[in-house]
């Protein structure tokens, strides 16, 4: 007899009847290095749905770097940070981090995923507040699920609300506002420099994920307290490597008794298997690429205006963005799986997301840049992009909004 996990498995029926209907577009297999231009299928294709914003993935002195790594420490480190597994070069990278982020100490996670999970499930307790913006990532959310902590939710970026939930909290309690820097699927920027008013006003301490942010905006790329000049103001800042840094594994950066604490308290951290060798080499080369050759970032952003313009002269709707992640918004599930295996068939990938990760009516295409494409590739993309979506809406493309 079947058990009733069994049964509930069998019903799960969304993945079968997509793949049906042949336009299921996940875990798609890419047979080369992540690059302006992939085999799928053993056919170029051109990736513009890579985080690898500076394109350094594939940058000789990042791989040369993961391999030495390698060579000196092994493939990996056999244990957790807490216990074995702490190098001198995972210090050493802490060290470069907190000074990059201008905290006075930091902590590295095996992802950027666990540092958030890490971080934010031990900081607040059952009678504290975590507060989060309502498109905050899944992982901000999954470490509000394990804190305990009351959750309030605000407005997607609207501090008018962010005031008005937080001013109903008692004053004496503790509590943590916790946002992206730059949203991973809008492409906007936290109105951060109203955020931090608010919870100066209430007590309130502020982490920012920092994810898309790092390597894309700020001071040499050092993030969105660094773009608005509040890296003394914010109090703990998350990143990831798996975006800018061309690499894998995550950190925070605070001031020195938190991140303590942190390290003393984050089960994340102390019962997880330490970043591997190759990881924190790779992100060590990748830091000094960010940091001394300010051009990568510079040509990312005239791709992105680049892209922008041309997208919103052939009429897309681009919602709000801010950043090189460009959100095309289809607003209809099935037109946007039809976009995007249309779209691959003709040699360009792009991200659909569907409902019931954004509202049925949000649906859109993550189209996002990297500073290595160049000019024709994006024409190229936005050619095709334009010619199938006039195949799928016949009618006039809805009005842009910028």
């Amino acid at each position: 007899m079947r058990s009733k996990l069994h049964k509930r498995v069998a019903e799960f029926k969304e993945a079968a009847y997509a793949r049906e209907k042949g336009v299921y577009p996940y875990f798609r297999p890419i047979q080369s290095a992540q690059d302006t231009e992939v085999l799928i299928g053993g056919k170029p294709v051109l990736m513009f749905g890579s985080n690898s914003y500076l394109g350094l993935t594939t940058h000789p002195y990042v791989i040369e770097s993961a391999q030495k790594a390698v060579e000196k420490y092994g493939s990996g480190c056999a244990g957790s940070r807490f216990l074995n597994g702490t190098l001198d070069i995972h210090e050493q990278l802490e060290n470069r981090l907190a000074k990059f982020t201008g905290k006075e100490s930091a902590v590295l996670f095996s992802t950027g995923y666990q540092a958030n999970l890490g971080a934010i499930s031990c900081l607040t307790g059952r009678n504290d507040y975590l507060i989060l913006d309502e498109r905050d990532h899944a992982s901000i959310i999954d470490g509000s699920r394990l804190s305990f902590s009351k959750v309030v939710k605000y407005k997607h970026n609207d501090m008018a609300d962010l005031r008005k939930k937080i001013n109903l909290l008692p004053e004496d309690a503790v509590k943590l506002i916790v946002t992206d820097g730059i949203f991973s699927m809008e492409g906007d920027i936290v109105q951060l420099p109203e955020l931090n008013e608010i919870a100066v006003e209430y007590g309130a301490s502020v982490l920012v994920d920092d994810a898309h942010g790092l390597g894309v905006i700020g001071k040499n790329g050092a993030g969105t307290a660094s773009h608005f000049g509040l890296s003394d103001s914010v109090d703990l800042i998350m990143g990831t490597f798996s975006k800018s840094f061309a690499s894998l594994g995550g950190f925070i950066a605070s001031d020195q008794a938190t991140i303590d604490y942190i390290k003393h308290r984050a089960r994340a951290l102390i019962f997880s298997a330490s970043m591997t060798p190759a990881s924190v080499g790779s992100t060590l080369a990748a830091l000094e690429i960010i940091e001394t050759e300010p051009f990568h970032m510079e040509r990312l952003w005239a791709n992105t205006r680049y892209a922008k313009e041309l997208l919103l002269v052939n009429g897309f709707d681009l919602g709000n963005t801010e950043s090189p992640i460009l959100p095309i918004y289809i607003r209809d599930n099935e037109k946007t799986f039809m976009m995007t295996k249309l779209l691959l068939e003709a040699g360009v990938f792009v991200n659909p997301v569907v409902s019931p990760a954004v509202p049925t009516d949000e649906t859109l295409i993550r189209f996002s840049l990297m500073a290595t494409h160049t000019f024709s590739q994006i024409e190229e993309a936005i050619d095709k992009m334009a010619k199938i979506y006039r195949e799928l809406f016949p009618e006039p493309v809805t009005t842009a909004r910028i």
